[in-house]
């Protein structure tokens, strides 16, 4: 696939939290570019930065100093309103956790992020559906979270993501809490994602295995990106 200019851009970003009278850094002048249709992975020791990057890529928190560019918007420009409709157009996220709700269905949690917009009831259903047959669940659409697997439970996770084609997925150690064989099937649907539907994707995992799926990876430490690792193996300094 052919990547376009960065989509996503990252200049001089400083990311701070304030505890009491100390200011802790989480993020140091760190710059970074993603391109479009890329499928980045993020690794690092516990407490290097890693989902406090995802979250300001993702809209889900603000840099203290810095540009965060993402699709040819500056987030930090936006109100906290304008932020969340940006993340609800263009931003799918997959957990750990699959964070379904219990008491819904398959096809109602998938259906969950199109309640917001203004789409008919019969343009969200022909979404869900195509959401479910994408991730393999079609004839699951009746069955509760209790009724699936926890891989089923991921797929399910996954096609909520994708139900509004977003341009972004961002990914949390979605394999954690899945065995190996499920694990290898979820990250063929990630690679599946990014191959056939062009999704960039920025993934944060601890597991070096799902982290080859990925075209690139970038390794965080102490706030700092260390190193840039491509699928070839090649090693260069990061930006």
């Amino acid at each position: 696939m052919t990547h376009n200019s960065a989509s996503i851009e990252l200049k001089g970003v400083d990311k701070e939290y304030r505890r009491d009278e100390f200011t802790i850094p989480v993020l140091v002048n760190l710059d970074l570019a993603v391109a479009e249709g890329e499928f980045l992975a993020l690794m690092g020791p516990s407490g290097s930065g890693k989902t406090t990057l995802l979250n300001l890529i993702a809209g889900l928190d603000r840099a203290t100093r810095g540009e965060v560019n993402v699709h040819g918007q500056d987030l930090g420009r936006l109100s906290d309103a304008l932020i969340t409709r940006w993340r609800a157009d263009n931003v799918g996220f997959i957990f750990q956790t699959y964070n379904l709700i219990p008491v819904l269905t398959a096809f109602e949690n998938v259906e969950l992020p199109l309640l917001l917009t203004h789409l008919s009831k019969r343009a969200r259903r022909e979404n869900v559906a195509t959401a479910l047959r994408i991730v393999g669940l079609a004839g699951r659409e009746h069955h509760y979270p209790r009724q699936l697997s926890g891989g089923q439970e991921q797929r399910v996770a996954i096609a909520r993501a994708i139900v509004t084609d977003p341009y972004l997925l961002v990914a949390d150690e979605p394999t954690g809490d899945l065995d190996r064989a499920t694990a290898g099937e979820i990250l063929e649907l990630l690679e599946q994602l990014n191959r056939e539907f062009q999704k960039t994707i920025v993934m944060v995992t601890h597991d070096p295995l799902a982290a080859q799926r990925a075209s690139r990876i970038l390794h965080l430490d102490k706030g700092q990106l260390v190193g840039d690792v491509t699928q070839e193996g090649r090693i260069s300094a990061a930006s």
